[in-house]
């Protein structure tokens, strides 16, 4: 019994003194870089490395944070990114939980398909999954929420006006596909600040950032036959 009792009083002391470790480092990282948001700080079981996860990124460093790698972690023998998979895993959204509510709700044929863009009425990169991916997407249901950045300092108001349409999906691919904005003045009650908040809680950096069904994000203008093979399962 004492030796069982040795047993578990010696893996508490080690899971403490790892958390200790853990936040000792976040606290290294966050006054050496106090604009960024962290995630989570893991030890890995690569050497004495720890997983840094920022957004939807991570980065490596060691316990006294005395170098950076910014990179990918790869099995040399099945050449699975392993940075990628725990990207996925530590990233994962609960689609269902997203409060769609919020969200501007475009239906193509019976539906079926479902996923969630964060996108921005100023965002190149947004226009271009719409007209070259989403435009294309058959049988499917597509949430926007507007995720106006601050980088756009026009999209907040153009993000108001469409939400304050009568139609507000018509008013959102009128000017994400022909450049036409609704006429209005922008003054209904809008969820915008809590999408901002809703995106930084997810860790949403850029913009498009695509939810799948699955929970799985996938962030980029993807081409139609990219976002297909997202939403068939071709890519885990």
């Amino acid at each position: 019994m004492k030796f069982i009792f040795i047993i578990i009083l010696s893996m508490f002391y080690f899971l403490s003194s790892a958390v200790a470790n853990e936040d000792a480092l976040r606290e290294k990282i966050e006054k050496a870089y106090p604009e960024i948001t962290i995630s989570s700080v893991v030890k890995t079981k690569f050497n004495n490395l720890y997983e840094v996860l920022i957004g939807d990124q991570i980065i490596y460093t060691d316990e006294k944070f005395s170098f950076l790698i910014i990179g990918k972690v790869v099995d040399p023998n099945t050449r699975k990114d392993l940075t990628q998979a725990r990207v996925d895993e530590l990233t994962k959204v609960d689609f269902n939980s997203l409060p769609f509510d919020q969200s501007i709700k475009i239906v193509k044929g019976d539906g079926s398909t479902k996923l969630a863009v964060f996108s921005d009425v100023d965002c190149p990169f947004c226009k271009k999954l719409e007209r070259e991916a989403l435009k294309e997407l058959n049988d499917a249901t597509i949430y926007i929420f507007l995720y106006p950045l601050d980088i756009h300092p026009d999209a907040k108001p153009k993000s108001a006006k469409i939400w304050c349409a009568k139609n507000r999906a018509e008013a959102w691919l009128d000017f994400m596909l022909n450049n036409k904005m609704v006429e209005n003045d922008g003054n209904c009650k809008t969820p915008i600040t809590e999408t901002l908040a809703l995106g930084r809680s997810l860790g949403i950096t850029a913009t498009p950032t695509i939810i799948l069904s699955t929970g799985k994000r996938v962030p980029g203008a993807l081409s139609f036959e990219e976002l297909d093979k997202f939403l068939k399962g071709f890519y885990d």
